[in-house]
């Protein structure tokens, strides 16, 4: 789409606000922007199906919320943060999809006093990883998605994370990864201190 037919959709689905037609609004909004928000969910889940489902409950996100929205910034970035949020939060569900295990989370010699001093927790150690990583945001669980899982470079990573209206020159997207990559150490961090305070309860529950 280009920039002069954005800026009319913009205004198109900002007029229909005005005067209080927000299912038109939402409409007209899907029709322009809805393969776009489609792509986005179906990148951040990695699984059309999902995806599916998350469009859908996106869908009911615009019209429930669309009238508080407060315009201070373009309709089409705050769509993106709905879906994103909508994404991160179906991904993070019980009932999600399980999501493939990073042992880089955790140090090397985290993993091998484990598995010397306790060989009952090789038998479950995804589903206890998994449980660890589910215990974090889910902004956090996405960007693990797609750096370990995915094994996205931190360019491809600030790209898949950044707002439609961000400047994606080589310099603000090399500042962009500078900062994922200090929350990706962040959340290592916390993942360690997960798993040794769940170390430490599963220790204090084992039977003497």
């Amino acid at each position: 789409m280009e920039a002069d037919e954005r800026d009319a959709l913009e205004q198109r689905i900002h007029q229909y606000c005005e005067e209080g037609d927000v299912g038109r609004a939402v409409e007209e909004a899907l029709s322009g922007y809805g393969a776009e928000l489609m792509r986005l969910l179906a990148s951040l889940l990695n699984d059309k199906e999902r995806a599916r489902e998350a469009y859908a409950i996106f869908s009911e996100a615009l019209l429930m919320d669309l009238p508080s929205f407060r315009w201070e910034s373009s309709f089409r970035t705050w769509a993106h943060r709905v879906a994103r949020n909508v994404a991160y939060r179906l991904a993070a569900a019980p009932s999600g999809r399980e999501l493939p295990v990073s042992h880089g989370a955790f140090d090397h010699h985290v993993h091998h006093e484990w598995s010397r001093t306790r060989p009952w927790l090789r038998t479950d150690i995804k589903e206890r990883i998994r449980a660890l990583r589910s215990q974090l945001e889910p902004y956090e669980q996405t960007l693990l998605e797609l750096r370990i899982d995915r094994r996205m470079s931190w360019t491809d990573v600030a790209k898949q994370l950044a707002d439609p209206d961000e400047p994606m020159t080589p310099e603000a997207l090399a500042r962009r990864a500078a900062v994922l990559r200090q929350q990706f150490q962040r959340i290592k961090t916390r993942l360690r201190a997960l798993a040794r305070e769940a170390e430490l309860l599963s220790q204090e529950s084992t039977p003497a």
